[in-house]
């Protein structure tokens, strides 16, 4: 081959299981050490300020067009999260997916996502590989190194508000973390769904030392006298699960990885510590992206971060009532200080986890042997 010869490393998902994607450990230390990167400001994500989730395609409600694609279904829709990770990482990537709640009744994942990492210089692939995995496990890793520095030192009841993919991911992640855990608290959509099923019997498969798993009725039953409570709940029509704050017990952290609510928004500004990923991203979200009724009265968001960042726009919270993990983890801001403290956490996804742990996962690839080499061409065509 010449020196202009290009060829990447496809990784199919059985290839990312080899090449240790499930790692909860190491996904944690790679996630926090990406969260320490974007403190320091060594990332680039999409939009003009650099630090945008991604770019959604979205679809028409109705069309005059034959069979033209329409928003139709539950999360039907296609996400592009382009971002640049520095450090000793020093690559761009981008995770691409698309998504349809048709999709489970096939018995497909409602997502099915694919991650391209990128040479920052030529911008020439270095690998194409499956991401449903790669993404659930960065996303239950956030909540891991978030639950790091702000829950108590020891974690014994947990709360999984959510029963599907993302949640048993924060567990995974939880439980490397927290042997003493014993009890697991189980809310899905009802008491006899069968993710909540699913993930009972996940629990007692992987974790035969936790022991007691219980599927709840209820919200309040779910959240009351645990130690950590992990939100993932997939909702449609801004149907989010509600908390009243007087059922939890001190020292509670709660870390959102979608929406929920909560009765007495005061508490929220006045008695809980306020955590996000990516303070930049919520509040370009509320001056870019605020969404309105009909009859133009701004809509409250279900996202802890966003809420955060209207509330400060509203004057009823100060800039510093919101604090980055990232500046925790860099220690310009103080963790948790006080066991009674209760903490409410927003993660709300970004490219750069993926960039980290893909390139992770590629680089074990490499070393292993692990995939196939595909070659982009082995010189370029350049007579156009």
């Amino acid at each position: 081959m010449s020196d202009a010869s290009i060829s990447f490393l496809y990784l199919n998902e059985e290839d990312m299981i080899k090449a240790g994607v499930l790692d909860a450990p190491a996904c944690i230390e790679t996630i926090e050490e990406v969260l320490g990167l974007l403190s320091d400001g060594d990332v680039l994500m999409g939009g003009r300020n650099r630090r945008e989730h991604g770019i959604q395609l979205i679809f028409p409600k109705e069309s005059p067009i034959k069979d033209f694609p329409l928003e139709d279904s539950p999360d039907r829709r296609f996400m592009s999260m382009p971002g640049y990770l520095g450090g000793r990482f020093h690559v761009a990537g981008e995770k691409y997916y698309g998504s349809n709640g048709r999709n489970v009744s096939n018995g497909l994942p409602r997502s099915i996502l694919m991650f391209t990492l990128n040479d920052v210089e030529t911008g020439a692939p270095l690998a194409y590989m499956s991401a449903n995995l790669l993404s659930a496990m960065r996303t239950g890793a956030v909540p891991a190194v978030m639950a790091k520095y702000c829950a108590k030192h020891e974690i014994h009841t947990i709360s999984l508000l959510g029963t599907g993919e993302i949640n048993r991911a924060c567990l995974r992640c939880f439980c490397s973390m927290y042997p003493e855990i014993h009890t697991v608290k189980l809310k899905g959509s009802s008491p006899t769904s069968k993710s909540a099923l699913a993930t009972k019997e996940f629990i007692q498969k992987n974790y035969p030392e936790i022991e007691n798993v219980i599927i709840c009725n209820d919200v309040k039953e779910a959240v009351s006298d645990v130690d950590l409570i992990s939100e993932a709940v997939s909702t449609i029509n801004r149907q989010w699960p509600v908390v009243d704050p007087e059922w939890l017990s001190p020292g509670t952290t709660i870390i959102s990885s979608g929406t929920m609510d909560f009765t007495d928004h005061d508490f929220i500004a006045d008695h809980m510590k306020k955590v996000v990923d990516n303070k930049g991203m919520y509040d370009d979200y509320v001056k870019v992206y605020q969404e309105y009724d009909e009859d133009g009265n701004k809509l409250s968001s279900g996202t802890p971060g966003i809420f955060f960042s209207e509330m400060i726009s509203n004057g009823r919270i100060d800039d510093l009532d919101v604090t980055e993990i990232g500046d925790i983890i860099r220690g310009r801001r103080q963790g948790r200080t006080n066991d009674d403290d209760i903490y409410l956490i927003s993660a709300g996804g970004m490219p750069i986890l993926d960039i980290g742990w893909g390139y992770e996962c590629y680089r074990r690839a490499e070393t292993n042997g692990i995939g196939t080499e595909l070659v982009l061409w082995d010189s370029p065509y350049m007579g156009v």
